[in-house]
C-alpha cells in the first residue's frame, strides 16, 4: 500500500487546558501572537477548515494553505477563547498539496471545543494568515442525547455548484439541524464525472455550474483527483458546514471511477488514457486521505474501515465494500472464494471482533452500499452485478460475506444493529425479516438509505429477496433518471438517540428539511 503524503501530526492539550508543562508540539502561549511586522502578502486558507474522526478526547483538524506554511491551532472550551492555548502543528508542503492534518488529543469528553487555526509562513515566520475558527463536539463519557446526520453523493452526474440556485444547499440544511457529526456515506467526489459550464434542465432552462480546469475531464493524475476535492470546497455551504460539523467519511466507487474493482482494466472507456483502475485507485486514495479529516492508520495508510465510538450509547463501524472485493461479474458462485469477496477476509474478521467487543447500546454499520438493492455493473445488459445483491434466490457470490456476517451477529447475540447507507440516489427505509428471506439465519434489522446530498436523482432500484427486505418507505424519481438538484429529490437522514431511554429515532429528510418518514427504535436489552 502506498502511504499517503498528507502532512499530519498528533498534538496533545494535556495540561494546556488545565495547566502544567507543555507537551511536544505545544507552544506555551495563550493566544495567537501578532506578527512583528504587518505583512501585505500573508499566507491564505484556500478551502476553509474542517474536523473529523472525533473521539472522547480529541479529533482531527484539517486545512490547506496557498504556500509552504505551518498550521497553528488555538484550542479552547469557550467560544471567546478566553482560556485558549496554542498548538504547533505540522507543515503543509508541496508533496501534500499544501494540506495538513493535526490530531488533537486529551480534550475533555462530551465538550464543545472551539478551535482557531492560522498559517505561519515558512519563508517568513513573522508573517501569518488571518485566523479561521471552527467547532467540534467530543464524544460523551456518559449517556446523553446524541444527534447526527448522514448522506452521500456530492457533485455527481455533472450537477456542480450553481451559485444562482444557492450552491450545494443540502449542506446548509444539514447544518441547520445542528448535528453532533456527519457521516458521509461515500461518493464524496465524482472523479469520473466532469463538470461542464451548463446543463439543460427538463424545462429547457439552464443549470449553470462553477467550473475549474481539474473538473473539466475525468481524473487520472494525482492533481486532477485533488482538484475534485478542491472543487467541492469552493461551495460556501460546504465550507460553513465543515467548520461547524465534524465529518466521518468513507468512500465508494466515484472517488476513483464508476463501479471499479481491484485489478480492473478500463479497456472500453475511451475517456481514460490510464487504463489501470488500481493505479487510479492509488492516486485517488492519496488525494482522499490528503483532503478528508481521517485519522491515519499506521499499519495500512489507505485503510478506511474503522470504528468510531460516540459514548456508551453508540459505536459506528465504517465499512469499505470497494477496496477488497473480487471482480464484478455474474456474482452467482454457489461457494465462497476469493472471487466472491465483498468485505474481504481481513475486514470481515476485524468487523466481527470489534462488534463482539462493543459495549455500546447501538451498533450502527455505516455501509457505502445497501444490502438488498440490486446495482448492475451495466444496467443496459443486467448480467453483471456491482453490489452484493444479485436477484432473488439463495446466497450466491458476494452475498456469502453478508450471510456470514449476519449469521455471526445472530449467534454472538449482538443486539441493536442498524445499517445506514446512501449510493442509490434516493431515500428509503428497509426492514430485513428472516421470515420473508431465502437465507433465514439472522436477526431482523433495519437499513436506512438516504442521498444524494447534491447529485442526480435516480431510482427506485430492484429488491433482492435473499435477506428478506421489505420496503417500508421510499421517495424517489419514479424511474426518471438523473433529475437535477433543482427537482429537490435530494435527501439526508437524521438519527437521534435519547440520552435517558436510549430510544433511536431515524428520520428521512429532504433538502427543504421536511420530515418524510420517521421511526422510533427501542433498544433491546440483554
Amino acid at each position: 500500500m502506498k502511504k499517503s503524503k498528507s502532512s499530519a501530526r498528533s498534538v496533545s492539550r494535556r495540561s494546556v487546558l488545565v495547566g502544567g508543562t507543555a507537551a511536544a508540539g505545544l507552544l506555551a502561549v495563550k493566544s495567537f501572537p501578532a506578527p512583528a511586522i504587518a505583512q501585505l502578502n500573508r499566507p491564505l486558507f484556500t478551502h476553509g477548515i474542517q474536523s473529523g474522526d472525533i473521539s472522547a478526547d480529541g479529533g482531527v483538524i484539517w486545512a490547506r494553505a496557498d504556500r509552504p506554511s505551518r498550521l497553528m491551532v488555538e484550542v479552547s472550551t469557550t467560544e471567546s477563547f478566553k482560556n485558549g492555548h496554542l498548538l504547533r502543528g505540522p507543515a503543509a508542503l508541496e508533496d501534500s498539496d499544501f494540506t495538513a492534518k493535526m490530531t488533537l488529543k486529551d480534550l475533555p469528553a462530551g465538550q464543545d471545543v472551539f478551535y482557531r487555526a492560522q498559517w505561519q509562513d515558512l519563508d517568513n515566520v513573522n508573517s501569518s494568515s488571518e485566523p479561521m475558527t471552527g467547532r467540534l463536539r467530543t464524544s460523551p463519557a456518559a449517556k446523553r442525547d446524541i444527534s447526527f446526520v448522514w448522506s452521500g453523493d456530492t457533485a455527481g452526474q455533472g450537477w456542480g455548484i450553481n451559485e444562482d440556485w444557492g450552491g450545494m444547499r443540502g449542506y446548509k440544511t444539514m447544518q441547520d439541524n445542528n448535528p453532533d457529526f456527519f457521516i458521509h456515506s461515500g461518493d464524496t467526489i465524482y472523479a469520473d464525472n466532469p463538470i461542464e459550464a451548463q446543463k439543460e434542465l427538463p424545462d429547457g432552462t439552464l443549470w449553470k455550474n462553477l467550473v475549474t480546469e481539474e473538473k473539466s475531464k475525468v481524473a487520472e493524475t494525482l492533481n486532477e483527483f485533488r482538484g475534485n476535492y478542491k472543487y467541492n470546497l469552493l461551495d460556501e455551504n460546504v465550507r460553513n458546514f465543515n467548520a461547524q460539523v465534524p465529518m466521518l467519511a468513507q468512500w465508494d466507487d466515484h472517488e476513483v471511477v464508476n463501479n471499479w474493482y481491484p485489478g480492473e482494466m478500463l479497456i472500453s472507456d475511451d475517456r481514460y488514457k490510464v487504463k489501470s483502475a488500481s493505479l487510479l485507485f492509488a492516486r485517488g486514495a492519496q488525494a482522499f486521505h490528503e483532503y478528508m479529516p481521517l485519522r491515519s492508520n499506521p499499519y495500512e495508510p489507505e485503510r478506511v474501515y474503522r470504528k468510531i465510538s460516540y459514548g456508551p450509547s453508540l459505536d459506528i463501524f465504517f465499512l469499505d465494500l470497494r477496496s477488497y472485493r473480487g471482480p464484478n461479474g455474474a456474482n452467482n458462485q454457489p461457494e465462497p472464494s476469493a472471487e466472491t469477496a465483498f468485505l474481504g477476509a481481513q475486514q470481515l474478521r476485524w468487523l466481527k471482533r470489534e462488534m463482539l467487543a462493543s459495549n455500546a447500546t447501538w451498533k450502527v454499520i455505516a455501509s457505502d452500499m445497501p444490502l438488498g438493492l440490486i446495482v448492475y455493473d451495466n444496467w443496459r445488459e443486467k448480467n453483471t452485478f456491482e453490489n452484493g445483491a444479485n436477484g432473488d434466490g439463495p446466497v450466491l457470490g458476494r452475498e456469502h460475506d453478508i450471510a456470514e456476517l449476519l449469521r455471526f451477529i445472530k449467534n454472538a447475540r449482538i443486539d441493536n444493529t442498524v445499517w445506514l447507507t446512501a449510493d442509490v440516489h434516493y431515500t428509503a427505509a428497509h426492514y430485513y425479516d428472516p421470515n420473508k428471506a431465502q437465507f433465514q439465519d439472522f436477526m431482523p434489522f433495519w437499513e436506512f438509505v438516504s442521498g444524494p446530498i447534491h447529485a442526480g436523482s435516480f431510482g427506485p432500484g430492484e429488491m433482492d429477496n435473499t435477506f428478506g427486505p421489505e420496503v417500508i418507505f421510499t421517495k424517489n424519481p419514479g424511474g426518471k433518471p438523473n433529475l437535477p438538484p433543482s427537482e429537490k429529490l435530494q435527501f439526508f437522514g437524521r438519527v437521534d438517540i435519547n440520552g435517558e431511554s436510549e430510544e433511536m429515532t431515524v428520520t428521512l429528510k429532504d433538502i427543504d428539511d421536511q420530515d418524510l418518514y420517521s421511526v422510533v427504535l427501542q433498544p433491546r436489552r440483554a
